[in-house]
């Protein structure tokens, strides 16, 4: 059986930060959380249909673990190359806040994905993730995520191809700049009509 997470030991080692690989899983320990150092991290889970439903993206200094969670399945995957440290429950000294970063999130994700029109659930999704993890650039702000269609798709419950039409449809509008590896540049100062 061939195993979806990075080469791992069985015993969370702590303190110790481990390297895993783009798309990789980082693995459920029953007594411990996970500390991003470096890189982004998606949690989710499965519908009985086998529809991924988006949990939340993590960022560096973010906790994640399926000890904040109660569903099944829960998975932890790499969106990008992670480095993050094992941090058992009796190390964890700040839960309020990590509960607190938890329900902040999901609220803001549920906020983005009542919208009606997919064009506006995506443009507030663009913007939520250019103000979480993006960096000023020239000429806007750089999601330097390698988010692929797919994975904005499933954040939203849309599909592949809804997003890749809006995606060019907002290009061609001049509200954003696809660039090389899915990242993405927004000109946050031209999507105020999407505000209203």
């Amino acid at each position: 059986m061939v195993s979806l997470y990075s080469s791992f030991t069985n015993q969370a080692s702590t303190n110790t930060k481990q390297l895993f690989t783009r798309r990789s899983f980082l693995p459920e320990y029953q007594n411990s959380l996970w500390k991003i150092e470096t890189g982004f991290v998606r949690t989710f889970t499965y519908l009985e249909d086998g529809t991924t439903v988006a949990l939340g993206l993590w960022g560096c200094g973010d906790i994640v673990g399926k000890a904040l969670s109660k569903l099944e399945p829960y998975q932890m995957e790499c969106l990008t190359k992670v480095e993050a440290t094992v941090l058992p429950l009796e190390e964890w000294h700040q839960p309020t806040e990590t509960l607190l970063a938890h329900i902040q999130q999901a609220e803001e994700l549920m906020v983005i994905r009542s919208y009606k029109k997919v064009d506006t659930m995506l443009i507030k999704l663009l913007a939520w993730l250019s103000k979480k993890f993006g960096s000023e650039v020239e000429k806007g702000r750089l999601i330097d995520m390698r988010l692929t269609h797919e994975d904005l798709a499933e954040m939203l419950g849309s599909t592949r191809v809804t997003i890749t039409r809006v995606l060019g449809q907002f290009e061609q509008e001049g509200l954003i700049n696809r660039l090389s590896l899915h990242r993405i540049v927004l000109k946050e100062e031209d999507i105020w009509y999407y505000e209203i």
